[in-house]
């Protein structure tokens, strides 16, 4: 019996040795990348088709609340009906707020092709938050600064869903005081900002060179985001 059973084992490891043998490394990282680049594709088409599905849903409550007389009020009876019926059979991601954000996009990318060339759900979905903004005419205070937050909280634990990301609040005040900002809310603190107002507006070369910025932070926001959604597709 045990001489059967090392004859077996030489077999296995005769075996092993020849399947290393023809798996060859560049056979093996050929078979990965093939992989790996698969993986990455399918998570960009499921972006894609994300985004085309809620694109569709804005495309279509658009075109139907043209027939009515008074569009915003009929555009909001016919959201409302469509959530009431869609929540509960397909979940969360298909409420009130969802669908009134779907409307928005397609109102912002009408033509479908535009849309695929310039956006993917993952960057998409960094766009969506509640946004709340507070104007003080006179000094900051600690008061305001508590207020905004309450605000924030509220949104965060009562209104935003799953899908959405962390209410932004921010305050615009005449004196903006970094140190008491600083010592208000936490270190890690990225959703509460204040900031200072002009009495004046910024000349045209201010303006170009902000819209400038804004557009190079997105763009690296936007490089970050296919960054992470590679190496998730890679690690599936």
């Amino acid at each position: 019996m045990k001489k059967t059973s090392a004859v077996l084992d030489a077999n296995c490891e005769r075996r092993a040795d020849a399947i290393g043998e023809a798996v060859s490394r560049k056979l093996l990282a050929d078979a990965r990348q093939i992989i790996d680049t698969a993986r990455a594709n399918a998570v960009r088409s499921v972006d894609f088709n994300r985004v085309m599905m809620y694109w569709n849903l804005g495309r279509r409550v658009f075109e139907e609340e043209q027939h009515g007389k008074d569009r915003a009020e009929y555009g909001a009876r016919i959201i409302r009906g469509l959530a009431e019926r869609l929540e509960p059979e397909y979940g969360s991601g298909f409420g009130i707020r969802q669908l009134e954000q779907s409307r928005r996009f397609y109102r912002l990318y009408p033509i479908a092709h535009t849309l695929y060339a310039q956006l993917n759900w993952s960057q998409y979905k960094l766009l969506i938050s509640f946004v709340i903004v507070e104007l003080k005419t006179g000094e900051l205070t600690h008061q305001d600064l508590g207020q905004l937050q309450m605000y924030v909280n509220y949104y965060d634990r009562m209104e935003k869903t799953a899908e959405e990301n962390k209410t932004i609040g921010i305050l615009l005040c005449r004196n903006k005081n970094d140190s008491l900002v600083k010592m208000t809310f936490p270190e890690d603190n990225k959703t509460i900002l204040a900031a200072e107002y002009k009495l004046r507006l910024p000349s045209e070369e201010q303006l170009l060179a902000e819209v400038k910025r804004a557009e190079e932070e997105f763009e690296a926001a936007k490089d970050e985001t296919d960054a992470r959604a590679r190496i998730s597709g890679g690690e599936k």
